[in-house]
């Protein structure tokens, strides 16, 4: 079985950090998206975003650790926001309940 892997690039501008995503949100790289997330909250911008568009899976370990991450921004009086979330991940999001609890803006709108 394949090692899951987890590919995070930063780039910040002056009102957010956008982070990147690329491979599987799991168990084995869940903690790896935590630590990218806190580095960025350690100085805190208005808007994190993290871009979920080279996400190819979530597990619930993924899940949860997103909305973990959603409450610790917004205690760091910022917030956590996903972008191009792809049509798996919504349905997940939508079955779960979780969808309302994370901030999601998407470029199409939702239907």
């Amino acid at each position: 079985m394949d090692r899951a892997e987890l590919s995070i690039t930063v780039h910040r501008t002056g009102d957010e950090a956008v982070l990147r995503l690329a491979g599987e949100i799991d168990m084995l790289t869940a903690a790896q998206l935590s630590t990218a997330v806190n580095e960025a909250l350690a100085d805190p911008p208005p808007r994190i975003v993290l871009d979920l568009g080279g996400v190819t899976f979530c597990d619930s370990q993924g899940l949860g650790t997103l909305v973990v991450l959603s409450r610790k921004a917004s205690h760091a009086q910022s917030l956590l926001v996903l972008t191009n979330v792809g049509d798996f991940l919504l349905r997940v999001l939508d079955i779960t309940g979780l969808r309302s609890a994370l901030m999601i803006r998407n470029g199409a709108p939702a239907d």
